[in-house]
C-alpha cells in the first residue's frame, strides 16, 4: 500500500496557526475546521507548529498534512463509528529546525487565528528570559516574538484560542505576553496593539481523544487502503465553550454546521458543570465500584447497583447545586453517561482513582456543601462516596502522595474529616454519617452498604 498523500496540491488558505500537532488538537479543533471547509464552503488552512523539539511534524509533512480520524462511541444509545481524512492542515513547521519559516508566517495577511495546546504547564511566564534564545523560551515567550514580528509588519492582530486546561487560559496567556513585552522593552505601542487588536478568548474543551490506535492500526490501514503513520482516534462527543465577543463567531462559524461550540460571556458555569458532573461522577463512583470488585468504567456502567448509585448522585444531588438551566444540565449528564458507556474505551477505575483526596475536594465536595446549603440535609450518595474513599485508602490499592496515603490509612475517621489541609475546611459535621457508612461497609460489605443509599 502507498502512503496517504494528496492527489492534487491545492490547499486551503493559511488562516490558522496552531501551536501543537498532537492527538488532541488534530482530533478536536482540526476536525471542526475540516468540517467547516467541507460542509460550509470554508477556506481555512491550518499551519501546525511543533511546540517541542521532538514531535510529529516530519510524519505529518510526509503525508502532505493529511491524516485519518476515526471517531467511535455511543450516540443516542447507538454505536457510531466514523472515519474521515482531515485535509485542512497545509503543512507543519518545526521552529527549532526552521525558525525562519515560523516567523515568515507572521507576514501572512490572511492569518487570523491562533490555537494552542501546549499542556497545562505550557502557559507560563519565566522572568529573565533571553529573547534571542528561541529554544529556551516558554510558549508565551515564542508567541510574543511572533506577535512582535506581526506588529512590525503593520498587519492586523489575531483571535486566540488557547486550549490548555487551566483557569482563564486566554487571560493568562495575554498576561504572559504583556510581561515579556515589558521585559524585552517592546514599548507602549506594541502593548496597545496587543490589547486592542488581538482577542484572547478563555476556553473550555471537552473530548476524549485516544490517539494512535497501536493495537488496531494495521487492520485500519488495510480497511483504508493506504498507510497512515498519524491516525488519530477519538470519541463522538465534543464540546468547545469559548468566552469572548460573539461577533468573532462569524469569522469562523462553527455554529452553522451544528457543532457543539458555544460562545458565552462567562465560561465559568460550563467549567463548573464539567468538573461537577463529569469529573465529579467519576470520583464519586470509582472507589465504591473498585471496592465492589469492578475494574473499568464500562463494567461499572453495566453493574445495576453502581450505575444507579452514580446516576442518582448526578441527577438528585449534583445537578441541583448548579446554576445553568436544568434541561441543559440533564442533557449534559445524559451525554456523560453515554460517554462512560462507550464500548470502545477501556478506562480503568484505578487510573481515575489516582490522587482521589485532592480530586474529591475539587470535584465532589463543592456539591456536598452546596446541597447542604440549598436543601438543609446531607446528599446521601455523595456523602457515602466520601466514606468509600476513606475505606479505599485503608486498602493497599490507593495511589497518592506517600504522606497522604500514610495518614489516610492510619488516622481515625474523626481526624481525617478534621484535616482542613485536605478538604479546605473542617468536615467533622459529617462524622456521624461517615462512621455509619464505614461501619456498614466493614460489617455488611460495600454492596449492602451502597444499597442503603440507592432508592
Amino acid at each position: 500500500m502507498e502512503r496517504l498523500k494528496r492527489n492534487e496540491q491545492k490547499r486551503h488558505t493559511e488562516r490558522v496557526l496552531q501551536f501543537g500537532e498532537g492527538n488532541f488538537l488534530r482530533g478536536f479543533v482540526d476536525w471542526m475546521i475540516d468540517r467547516l471547509n467541507k460542509e460550509n464552503g470554508g477556506d481555512y488552512g491550518v499551519v501546525l507548529v511543533q511546540p517541542l523539539a521532538n514531535g510529529l511534524i516530519d510524519m505529518i509533512n510526509e503525508q502532505d498534512g493529511l491524516y485519518s480520524l476515526y471517531l467511535r462511541g455511543l450516540q443516542n444509545g447507538e454505536k457510531v463509528e466514523e472515519t474521515r481524512v482531515v485535509d485542512c492542515v497545509t503543512r507543519g513547521i518545526n521552529p527549532f529546525a526552521d525558525t525562519d519559516a515560523f516567523f515568515e508566517c507572521a507576514k501572512n495577511p490572511d492569518l487570523r487565528f491562533i490555537v494552542s495546546n501546549t499542556t497545562e504547564a505550557g502557559i507560563e511566564y519565566k522572568p529573565n528570559q533571553d529573547s534571542s534564545d528561541f529554544a529556551g523560551l516558554t510558549f508565551p515567550g515564542r508567541l510574543t516574538l511572533f506577535m512582535k514580528k506581526r506588529f512590525d509588519e503593520g498587519l492586523n492582530g489575531f483571535i486566540l484560542f488557547p486550549c490548555e486546561l487551566i483557569d482563564k487560559n486566554g487571560d493568562c496567556l495575554k498576561e504572559c505576553v504583556l510581561k515579556y513585552s515589558k521585559d524585552w522593552g517592546y514599548g507602549a505601542e506594541f502593548e496597545k496593539w496587543v490589547n486592542e487588536e488581538n482577542h484572547f478568548t478563555n476556553t473550555l474543551v471537552d473530548r476524549i481523544v485516544t490517539g494512535y490506535p497501536r493495537d488496531t492500526a494495521k487492520q485500519m490501514e488495510e480497511s483504508f487502503g493506504y498507510l497512515d503513520n498519524v491516525i488519530d482516534t477519538a470519541e463522538i462527543f465534543h464540546l468547545w465553550v469559548i468566552e469572548g465577543d460573539k461577533k468573532y463567531a462569524e469569522e469562523i462559524p462553527f455554529h452553522k454546521i451544528g457543532l457543539n461550540v458555544l460562545w458565552t460571556d462567562d465560561v465559568t458555569p460550563y467549567k463548573k458543570r464539567k468538573v461537577r458532573i463529569l469529573n465529579g461522577a467519576h470520583t464519586m463512583m470509582v472507589l465504591a465500584a473498585h471496592l465492589a470488585g469492578l475494574e473499568t468504567v464500562r463494567e461499572a456502567m453495566d453493574d445495576e447497583l453502581v450505575f444507579s448509585f452514580m446516576k442518582q448522585g448526578i441527577f438528585e444531588e449534583i445537578i441541583p447545586t448548579l446554576d445553568l438551566p436544568k434541561e441543559e444540565l440533564e442533557q449534559f449528564a445524559n451525554d456523560v453517561i453515554e460517554r462512560f458507556q462507550n464500548p470502545f474505551i477501556k478506562h480503568y477505575l484505578l487510573s481515575i482513582a489516582l490522587n482521589s483526596v485532592s480530586k474529591y475536594k475539587v470535584r465532589v465536595l463543592p456539591s456536598v456543601l452546596g446541597y447542604i446549603k440549598e436543601k438543609g440535609s446531607e446528599p446521601k450518595r455523595l456523602v457515602f462516596s466520601l466514606a468509600a474513599l476513606i475505606a479505599f485508602y485503608r486498602t493497599d490499592a490507593a495511589n497518592d502522595d506517600p504522606a497522604v496515603m500514610e495518614f489516610m490509612k492510619t488516622a481515625s475517621t474523626a481526624d481525617i474529616l478534621a484535616k482542613t489541609e485536605y478538604w479546605g475546611e473542617d468536615l467533622s459535621f459529617l462524622l456521624p454519617s461517615i462512621e455509619a457508612h464505614l461501619d456498614a461497609i466493614e460489617k455488611e460489605g460495600i454492596r449492602k452498604a451502597m444499597e442503603k443509599v440507592v432508592d
